[in-house]
């Protein structure tokens, strides 16, 4: 596909009667009180929009990632090796949801502009993805990301040496910061859009590194306060928030994307949280049970642990943070997680957090390809299963 992507329309069904163009289609829909429906119309148009994007992101990518590598190569091999790692995890796979996200956030305040910047500056997300990524592995002791070897255990492996090999996935992590920020300050745009969008990108980065910290230090149980930082911010509020900025969005807009955005950031972490438990390891890419067995905090186990009781409670015990456990004792666990009723109760929470998000939609001046996109991305990111 082009870089010209089109944001496609459901087709008509068939036997009705084709839909009249109107220059008012895709104007701002103002004054709107009632919210969106929690399911939207199949097909959905943010899966069909996501699906184009990953190809165009995918090639940019691509094309920006060789160009590296043949730079690295002349500097040396060992240089060569840290940056073909990068390349290797940011090609292996991924959904691209962010850069679909961030161009959400575009058509939401723009219907008609050229997509090329908003493109662009998904893959510095994809690259700023990368960053998290590999530092996040490292630190959770992760060995296996999107069905690959995680980077460092990859540099491990080509310089003989687990300990270098974490040496240089955090270089490696370094370098995809570095050119996420070269990234999005080439996009083209105007100089003080541009501005705001390169504050937007740095908020997010710091968001996520007071999230990661409070994570890290496990002290702090207010589950949805920390979700908020490390994962709303870089995952649906930072992209629809550049991807608004980016295309010229009012305060008003902008605000209902924040509003919006809070509660589906939460529901989100929360759908990941029950995939890192029940996953299927066909889709996810992890072992089943990846977070017991890390012993990986999330609201989930806590709600578990904190329900289980007698023999239940001492058996999920026993496997929390034991990397070593069968698959017999992780079904064992997982089967006390359902019994307790935390799997039951996180995806209560996560209905009535899209069902808020949604409402956050209602009056907002959205435009009305955009408004669309935003109901289906809340159906993607709460309903997914992987």
């Amino acid at each position: 596909m082009s870089g010209k992507t089109r944001v496609f329309a459901p087709r008509a069904r068939r036997g009705a009667a084709p839909r009249r163009a109107h220059p008012s289609t895709d104007r701002p829909a103002r004054g709107r009180s009632d919210a969106p429906h929690a399911k939207p119309l199949a097909p959905n148009p943010f899966s069909i929009l996501a699906a184009g994007i990953k190809r165009d992101v995918d090639a940019r990518l691509s094309r920006l990632l060789d160009a590296k590598l043949r730079a690295a190569r002349a500097i040396g091999s060992e240089f060569a090796e840290l940056v073909a790692a990068v390349r290797d995890l940011c090609l292996r796979g991924g959904k691209r949801l962010r850069p679909a996200l961030l161009i959400a956030g575009y058509r939401a305040a723009s219907a008609r502009a050229p997509l090329d910047p908003a493109l662009d500056a998904g893959v510095a997300l994809e690259l700023l993805q990368a960053y998290f990524l590999i530092h996040d592995d490292w630190m959770d002791g992760d060995t296996v990301r999107r069905g690959g070897p995680a980077v460092h255990v990859m540099l491990g492996e080509r310089f003989g040496s687990s300990a270098l090999g974490e040496r240089a996935g955090i270089l490696a992590g370094d370098y995809a910061a570095a050119l996420a920020a070269e990234a999005i300050a080439k996009v083209a745009a105007a100089p003080a859009r541009l501005a705001r969008v390169g504050a937007a990108f740095a908020e997010m980065q710091l968001d996520v590194v007071a999230g990661q910290q409070l994570d890290l230090m496990g002290k702090s149980a207010r589950f949805e306060d920390v979700y908020t930082l490390k994962t709303t911010a870089y995952t649906v509020r930072g992209p629809l928030r550049i991807g608004a900025l980016l295309g010229g969005a009012s305060p008003r807009i902008l605000d209902a994307i924040d509003r919006f955005s809070h509660p589906i950031g939460i529901a989100f972490q929360l759908r990941d949280d029950v995939l890192g438990a029940f996953g299927d390891p066909a889709r996810t890419g992890k072992p089943l049970g990846t977070d017991l067995r890390t012993g990986k905090r999330t609201l989930l186990l806590d709600l578990a642990l904190r329900r289980a009781r007698g023999r239940d409670h001492r058996l999920l015990g026993g496997v929390v943070g034991d990397t070593g456990a069968t698959p017999e004792r992780i079904a064992q666990a997982l089967a006390v997680v359902e019994r307790s009723g935390a799997r039951r109760a996180v995806e209560a929470r996560i209905e009535a957090l899209a069902a808020e998000g949604l409402a956050a939609l209602g009056p907002a001046p959205l435009t009305a390809s955009g408004r669309a996109l935003l109901v289906g991305a809340t159906s993607v990111l709460t309903a997914r299963r992987s």
